[in-house]
């Protein structure tokens, strides 16, 4: 399975991880590909630090546990940074997207990655979840950067996913606000 991509996030319970995580997974099923999501729960209260995983393959998957040495890592909330190791196992080769206003050379200083063959994104997803949503739900500015960064998704098949399950639960103008969101992280992330 060379091909299989495995993703951890990293946030804040109501930060939507657990969402993205799944949003990921279902369009790499929409596009035939086999995939998991599951997420992991410390303390079931708002604001306690989560994680979720996402595996993606061409071929079936069958591991079925927690993700130790991801291929990416996506951290919805920085101030996780001083509190967890979210470098912890990542892969040589692999790529960590940060929220956060920091540049990628700051944030790989701050991470101790200088050296490591690791790309860093920064995406100012709170700030761009604020303009569009109007609250901070960073999750699906995130799942836009890391399309960008991963080149695992097009823009127009991560746009055309959200808005078949979103069209299910919300109203038009959430849609919208969602996409706008997505689009804006595509176009905004920044790679070092």
């Amino acid at each position: 399975m060379e091909q299989l991509t495995e993703i951890r996030w990293h946030a804040r319970a109501g930060q939507g991880a657990v969402t993205a995580a799944k949003l990921v997974a279902e369009t790499a099923l929409e596009l035939d590909k086999f995939m998991q999501a599951m997420p992991e729960y410390g303390p079931e209260r708002m604001g306690a630090p989560i994680k979720a995983f996402t595996r993606i393959s061409p071929d079936p998957i069958e591991i079925h546990c927690n993700i130790d040495h991801p291929n990416v890592v996506v951290v919805l909330d920085e101030t996780l940074l001083s509190i967890v190791d979210v470098t912890e196992g990542l892969r040589d080769g692999g790529v960590i997207i940060v929220n956060t206003c920091k540049t990628p050379d700051a944030l790989r200083a701050e991470l101790g990655l200088e050296g490591r063959d690791v790309r860093v994104a920064s995406v100012d997803a709170s700030g761009i979840s604020l303009e569009t949503l109007k609250r901070d739900i960073p999750n699906t500015p995130m799942v836009g950067a890391l399309a960008k960064v991963t080149g695992l998704f097009t823009l127009d098949e991560i746009i055309g996913h959200l808005t078949k399950t979103f069209g299910k639960k919300f109203s038009q103008d959430v849609i919208d606000a969602n996409i706008a969101s997505v689009k804006r992280a595509y176009e905004e992330v920044s790679v070092g």
